[in-house]
């Protein structure tokens, strides 16, 4: 279980570098109203979401940790609101900078939890 949880845990963090990599890389064309949903963002939301499910999955059928319940919740929620702003945006040839600073904020403040919520 501790092999499958850590190969998890790697695809997790690869789903997150790809869904932030893929706002990062195009700061400057949503500052000029340009952005869109690239194709990274897209699979590294959905690894995201498969992942974090099988993670938690693994680990409470296993004896490998305590999960936060209320922290796997609000990063659940968080991520299902990104993975949304994602779907219905992916296909526009144009995004809302709103909207993909929302997906980059958002993407953040889940890092900011899983580090900083104990």
């Amino acid at each position: 279980m501790d092999l499958l949880r850590n190969i998890l845990l790697i695809l997790h963090f690869v789903g997150l570098a790809s869904l932030l990599g893929g706002f990062l890389v195009q700061i400057k064309a949503i500052i000029a109203g340009k952005g869109t949903i690239v194709a990274a963002m897209f699979h590294g939301a959905l690894t995201q979401l498969v992942t974090g499910l099988l993670l938690v999955g693994v680990i409470q059928v296993g004896t490998l940790g305590h999960i936060d319940n209320t922290k796997i919740g609000i990063k659940l929620l968080v991520l299902i609101v990104i993975t949304v702003l994602v779907i219905v945006n992916r296909k526009k040839p144009s995004v809302s900078s709103l909207v993909l600073w929302a997906i980059g904020a958002l993407t953040l403040v889940n890092v900011v939890i899983a580090v900083l919520w104990k």
